[in-house]
């Protein structure tokens, strides 16, 4: 029998101690979600979780509630719970909005990074580098996301902080739905030259590979899919020869 997505691969994402079942259900599910194990549209049943975590469905509908909030998860009446699917329109405005909040973001980390961060950015670039190399896919889907967020931790702003997790979770629904061919190696070349110009505290150039960095992340979703000639869909099937 195959392992549940919900089952987590790795230490759920820096709970503290003590953490609530309802946070941890919460957290498992966001991080299944990030690492692309869990597909939109995928139903979430509440008993099955309950099983999984080994507690009753109430904490569950909790959970499922909390994840409604944030729009990584879809209730619908009298079906259930799923994971969300974003719209492309919502797609659209998701990266609008990572553009403003991460240019101003590096803009100010730019003028008082410190050699302990950068030695820190270095750390986690080296992780990367390391999941991209040996293929290990929900690793660096993780990794990548979590540069954005470390980035926000050094400005020392729990609140942004959230609101990029938050963002960067919707982003990786966004990518599981729109996404092609775009190339991890690339993202991680991208965060590379980022925190080079960090350290040299260049902000024209950290400003402009960021938005670079972005716009190739968001080139490479198939937001505006190709309509197919309705004759091409609906071709007449050919009679089958006698036998």
């Amino acid at each position: 029998m195959s392992e549940s997505p919900l089952q987590p691969s790795s230490p759920l994402a820096e709970l503290p101690a003590g953490s609530s079942v309802t946070e941890q259900i919460t957290a498992a599910i966001t991080q299944a979600i990030v690492e692309r194990r869990l597909m939109p549209g995928t139903k979430l049943v509440e008993q099955q979780i309950a099983d999984i975590f080994q507690c009753s469905r109430t904490l569950v509908r909790q959970a499922l509630n909390q994840l409604s909030r944030d729009r990584l998860v879809k209730l619908e009446p009298a079906r259930g719970a799923f994971v969300a699917q974003p719209s492309v329109e919502e797609a659209r405005q998701v990266f609008e909005v990572r553009k403003m909040l991460e240019a101003a973001m590096l803009a100010d980390l730019c003028q008082h990074i410190t050699p302990a961060q950068v030695r820190q950015l270095r750390s986690h670039l080296k992780q990367e580098r390391e999941a991209v190399s040996r293929t290990d896919v929900p690793g660096r889907t993780r990794l990548l996301a979590d540069f954005h967020v470390v980035l926000a931790r050094m400005q020392g702003n729990a609140v942004l902080a959230q609101i990029l997790t938050d963002l960067l979770s919707r982003s990786s629904l966004i990518a599981l739905m729109y996404q092609s061919s775009h190339s991890a190696a690339e993202s991680q070349a991208e965060h590379e030259a980022i925190v080079d110009a960090l350290e040299a505290r260049d902000k024209r150039a950290v400003l402009k590979l960021l938005d670079t960095h972005l716009g190739n992340v968001e080139a490479n979703l198939r937001l505006n899919p190709r309509v197919q000639d309705l004759k091409s869909v609906l071709r007449r099937p050919r009679k089958a020869r006698a036998s």
